[in-house]
């Protein structure tokens, strides 16, 4: 578990590196630069842990590039003590931001695998946000509703009962589209019966999934 001035210098190289694409959210600019991404990827992906990249980590899933998980997370508006779920626990990189940043973060994964060694790694290194094994489509409704929802996998349409979970005037910020390509889709929901949507551009991730995996 080892973070050196080297892994330190090379995230304030990717810091700046993000902020010359387009993020300038401080809070979000100081989250990247404090998570020791190394901790989340493969060892023999170390070398790449801080380049500006999407990596594999087992289970056909990825750890995001940076400046993804950065432009979900500014989109988002986070503020401390929010209450956030997260549908795609993935690596846990995302939900290690999103704490940093000091949302209370509730994280829901379908693949058991990814689940077990997320929660796993994510405590060993002192982060502790609400672990769920189970179906993102479905939420987390018990614990709702939520002042942002944040999805990390394409979804080919808004699910209904994520944003029957979202708090009026809360935000969710989900990639919607095809498994080739996503648009990255801003949901605000203004009162019960209606939300905004707004389009901030094209992305790729790996396609959300029904049901649960062991």
């Amino acid at each position: 578990m080892q973070d050196t001035f080297r892994h330190k210098g090379l995230r304030q190289k990717l810091v700046e590196e993000i902020k010359g694409k387009g993020i300038t959210d401080q809070r979000v600019l100081n989250a990247i630069g404090k998570v020791p991404r190394h901790l989340f990827m493969e060892s023999s992906f170390i070398n790449f842990a801080y380049k500006d990249s999407a990596f594999p980590i087992g289970a056909g899933q990825t750890i995001s590039q940076p400046y993804t998980v950065a432009f979900q997370s500014q989109l988002l508006c986070i503020q401390p003590m929010d209450k956030v779920l997260e549908v795609g626990t993935g690596s846990g990189y995302q939900t290690a931001v999103l704490l940093e940043m000091g949302a209370k973060v509730f994280t829901i994964e379908r693949q058991r695998e990814l689940f077990l060694k997320s929660k796993a790694l994510l405590e060993r290194m002192g982060y502790h946000p609400h672990f769920f094994y189970g179906d993102g489509y479905a939420g987390m409704p018990s614990y709702g509703p939520y002042n942002k929802i944040i999805v990390t996998a394409g979804a080919p349409e808004i699910p209904a009962k994520l944003v029957e979970q979202l708090a009026i005037g809360g935000k969710m910020v989900i990639p919607v589209g095809d498994s080739n390509s996503q648009t990255m889709s801003l949901v605000e929901k203004i009162n019960e019966k209606n939300v905004e949507v707004t389009y901030h551009g094209s992305f790729s991730f790996v396609p959300m999934l029904k049901g649960t995996n062991q």
